[in-house]
């Protein structure tokens, strides 16, 4: 089975929800900016019942290069991760 699209996921959630498409999409737009901003500014940024964002400071550390083998220095760097609420993973697994 292939993964929902965009558009298909605004189908479904319109029609579970009676509203129009275009008040979905502007919803999902606002959902994600909002996200993005908040995760930015407060380090994270939660969906109650499926799980939430966090922003995570990942310290500079060796690794190797596969192709020679050779130690190289990974420099350190700020990344998101998302965790998975357990109410999501109860309905899923």
């Amino acid at each position: 089975m292939a993964k929902m699209t965009k558009s298909q996921l605004m189908d479904a959630i319109a029609t579970k929800t009676g509203h129009t498409k275009k008040d979905v999409a502007a919803v999902l737009e606002a959902m994600v900016d909002v996200a993005y901003s908040q995760t930015k500014k407060a380090g994270e940024f939660s969906i109650p019942g499926l799980g939430k964002l966090v922003k995570k400071h990942r310290a500079e550390r060796m690794g190797r290069n596969p192709a020679t083998g050779a130690a190289i220095k990974i420099a350190a760097k700020t990344v998101v991760k998302f965790r998975v609420a357990k109410a999501a993973k109860d309905a899923i697994l």
